[in-house]
C-alpha cells in the first residue's frame, strides 16, 4: 500500500477516535499550496487530523479533548531557521559576558578590560565582531591592539579573517616570509612599503597559535546551555533548525536530548567536512556520514541530510570570492586593486568532493557568499548533473548565495539547486555594502523576488553563531526581523530600501521561513504547513502577520509554541517571571 493511502487510513482512524487537542476561534494560515485559512484544527497523537471550520473540527471533540479557544488570534506553522550553529553559539558567554560592540573603541575597551583580568602572555580572543557593523567600518589596527594589550597576544577573529597584534603574530610565527601551506588560498596582508605583516589575515586563522584562558565547560554545562538556547528559539516561534556545520560531538548531544525527550526543536544536520584533505580521505569521511543511521533511518526529530564545506570567505570580512575585484578599500583593508577575495577550494578539487557526496545520496552545500563562488559551485553542479548525478534529487544547495546574477538564478532553477539566505545581513550590513560596492553591483544582492519568480526553493535563516537572545545574538535569529527585512528591503543606516524590486510579499516571506525551509531540511512531507497528516508544529501569535502595519512585524510576540501538539513555550502573563 502506498504511503499516501496509509496516511489517509491513519487520519480516518484517528478522526473516528476523536482529537487530543482542538484549537478553534482562530485564524489558521496553513501555508498549503493554496495558502488557505481556516478557523479550527484538530490534533491526534502529535499529528493534524483536521483543519476546517469550528463546527467541522469541534465535532471531533470528546471528553478527553483539550480545547483551546484562541479568541481570533492567528495560528501559523512553526517557523524554521535554515542556518544555525547552536552548539557553539550557546557557549560563547560561558566564561564571561561579551558586550555589544558598535565601534572600534568598544572593541579596544573590551580588550583592555580582558588584559586587566588576565596574566601577561595569556591570549585575548574576540570572535565574530564584524567590521561592517562597527561605526568606523574597519578592522582595529595592529598598533591599536598593541596599545590596548601590550603584554597579551590578541586575536580579533571575524569569520575566516582576523586582525592580530604584534605579540600574537610573533607567537604564531607569522612574519614577512609566512606562507599558508594547507592549500586553503589564505594569506597574510603585508605592508606594500615595508613588506611586514599588517596584522590582517585572510582565511588562515588556523595558523594562529591561540590558547584560550577561559574555563572549560563540562558536558553537563554544554547540554544545559543548549537546552536554554532551544527554549529561546521556541520563544520566537522556531520549531525546526538546520545545523549548517554540525560536528560529531554536537550531533551526539542532539541525539542525547532526543533520547531523553528534552529536544524542543527538530534538527537537520549538514555535517561539516574539511576541505583540505586528500580526495581519498574526504571520500572515506563522506561514505561514513552516508552510513550513519541518522541519514539512512532519520526520525521526526533528528536527521543528517548532507555535508557542508567552505568555498569562499565573507562579505562581512572582505574575503568573499567575487567575479569582479572588490576595489581598494579602507573598510576591509584592501590595497590590491585586482583583489577578488579568496576561493578556498579550487574547482578541480571541488568537483570530486561534490561527486562523492552525490554518489552517496547526500546533499552537498558550501558556504558561498560572493558571486564568483556561487557561479563556481553552480558550474560544478551543472557538470555533475549532465553526468547523471542526483543534484536535484539530493536537494543540494548553496549556503548564503548573497551575490548572484540573473544567469545564476536561471541556472539554479534549471538544476533544482536550493538556496539558504540570511536577510538579517541585508538589514545589518547593507549600508556598508552600499558604501563599498555601490547600487549597481548590489542589484543581485539577495535577489529574493527574482529567486521566487524563477521557481527556486530558497529558505530563510540567520547564521546564528554567538550568544543566546534572538536580537542580541551574532547574528540575530529573530525570524520576524528576517521576514520584515525580506518584505521591506530596509537596511539599518540607509534612507531608502535596497533594491525594493526584490522585496517579498508577506505570503512569500512566510513560505520562506516555513515550507521552503522544510524542503531544504527534507521534512516537507511532515512539517512546514498545517495540513492533515503532518506533524502538529504550530505557533499562536499576538497580531495578524498578514494585515498588521509592516513595522509591527518585527514586534510580533509568540503567545504559544507547539511541537507535535505539545506546548513547548507559553508567553508568561505580564508581571510574572519566566
Amino acid at each position: 500500500m502506498k504511503t499516501s493511502a496509509l496516511i489517509a487510513l491513519l487520519i480516518l482512524s484517528q478522526c473516528a477516535r476523536g482529537a487530543d487537542l482542538i484549537v478553534h476561534h482562530a485564524k489558521i494560515v496553513t501555508v498549503d499550496a493554496a495558502f488557505s485559512a481556516h478557523s479550527a484544527m484538530a490534533v491526534e497523537k502529535g499529528r493534524i487530523v483536521k483543519v476546517g471550520s469550528d463546527d467541522e473540527v469541534l465535532a471531533l471533540k470528546t471528553a478527553a479533548t483539550t480545547v483551546l479557544d484562541l479568541g481570533g488570534r492567528m495560528v501559523l506553522p512553526g517557523l524554521m531557521d535554515s542556518h544555525t550553529h547552536p552548539s557553539g553559539a550557546c557557549m560563547t558567554e560561558f566564561d564571561h559576558p561579551i558586550p555589544v560592540m558598535e565601534s572600534v573603541e568598544d572593541v579596544l575597551a573590551h580588550v583592555r578590560e580582558r588584559a586587566a583580568k588576565l596574566k601577561a602572555g595569556e591570549w585575548i580572543v574576540l570572535s565574530q565582531v564584524f567590521i561592517t557593523r562597527l561605526r568606523e567600518q574597519r578592522y582595529p589596527t595592529r598598533a591599536e591592539l598593541d596599545a590596548a594589550a601590550p603584554k597579551n597576544p590578541v586575536l580579533f577573529r571575524t569569520g575566516p579573517d582576523a586582525s592580530l597584534n604584534t605579540l600574537a603574530l610573533q607567537l604564531s610565527g607569522i612574519d614577512r616570509n609566512f606562507k599558508v601551506t594547507t592549500g586553503s588560498g589564505g594569506f597574510a596582508e603585508k605592508d606594500p612599503v615595508t613588506g611586514e605583516p599588517t596584522g590582517i589575515l585572510r582565511n588562515c586563522t588556523g595558523s594562529v597559535k591561540a590558547k584560550s584562558p577561559d574555563r572549560s565547560p563540562s558536558e553537563a554545562d554544554r547540554t544545559s546551555r543548549l537546552k536554554e538556547l532551544f527554549a529561546d528559539y521556541n520563544s520566537v516561534g522556531i520549531t525546526g533548525i538546520c545545523d549548517r556545520d554540525a560536528g560529531l560531538d554536537a550531533i551526539e548531544r542532539y541525539r542525547g536530548l532526543r533520547d531523553t525527550g528534552e529536544l524542543t526543536v527538530r534538527i537537520a544536520c549538514s555535517q561539516g567536512v574539511e576541505n583540505t584533505g586528500t580526495p581519498e580521505r574526504t571520500r572515506t569521511q563522506i561514505e561514513s556520514i552516508a552510513r550513519n543511521p541518522l541519514h539512512t533511518q532519520p526520525d521526526d526529530w533528528l536527521r543528517i541530510i548532507g555535508i557542508k564545506m567552505y568555498l569562499d570567505g565573507g562579505m562581512l570580512t572582505g574575503s568573499a570570492y567575487m567575479r569582479q575585484p572588490w576595489g581598494v578599500s579602507s573598510i576591509y583593508s584592501i590595497t590590491d586593486p585586482s583583489y577578488r577575495g579568496v576561493l578556498f577550494i579550487p574547482r578541480e578539487r571541488l568537483l570530486p568532493y561534490v561527486r562523492a557526496t552525490l554518489e552517496n545520496g547526500l546533499a552537498f552545500t558550501a558556504h558561498s557568499v560572493g558571486d564568483g563562488a556561487v557561479h563556481t559551485l553552480l558550474d560544478v553542479y551543472d557538470e555533475l548533473a549532465k553526468a547523471g548525478l542526483p543534484v536535484r534529487e539530493t536537494r543540494s544547495s548553496i549556503t548564503h548565495s548573497n551575490f548572484m546574477s540573473a544567469d545564476a538564478i536561471a541556472q539554479a532553477a534549471r538544476l533544482g539547486v536550493m538556496l539558504d539566505i540570511q536577510p538579517a545581513w541585508l538589514y545589518l550590513d547593507g549600508h556598508t555594502l552600499a558604501k563599498q560596492f555601490g547600487d549597481e553591483r548590489l542589484r543581485y544582492f539577495q535577489p529574493l523576488r527574482s529567486i521566487f519568480a524563477a521557481g527556486v526553493t530558497v529558505g530563510g535563516g540567520s547564521d546564528h553563531m554567538q550568544k543566546i537572545g534572538s536580537m542580541r545574538s551574532v547574528n540575530p535569529y529573530n525570524p520576524w526581523l528576517g521576514m520584515k527585512t525580506a518584505i521591506t528591503r530596509r537596511a539599518r543606516g540607509l534612507d531608502a530600501p535596497l533594491h525594493p524590486e526584490e522585496a517579498l510579499t508577506r505570503e512569500q516571506a512566510l513560505r520562506f521561513y516555513t515550507i521552503n525551509n522544510a524542503r531544504l531540511m527534507h521534512t516537507d512531507d511532515r512539517t512546514g504547513s498545517l495540513e492533515a497528516g503532518k506533524l502538529a508544529d504550530f505557533i499562536v501569535i499576538d497580531r495578524d502577520f498578514l494585515e498588521c502595519p509592516v513595522d509591527d512585524i518585527e514586534r510580533i510576540k509568540v503567545m504559544q509554541t507547539f511541537l507535535g501538539g505539545r506546548e513547548v513555550f507559553s508567553l508568561p502573563a505580564p508581571g510574572t517571571a519566566r
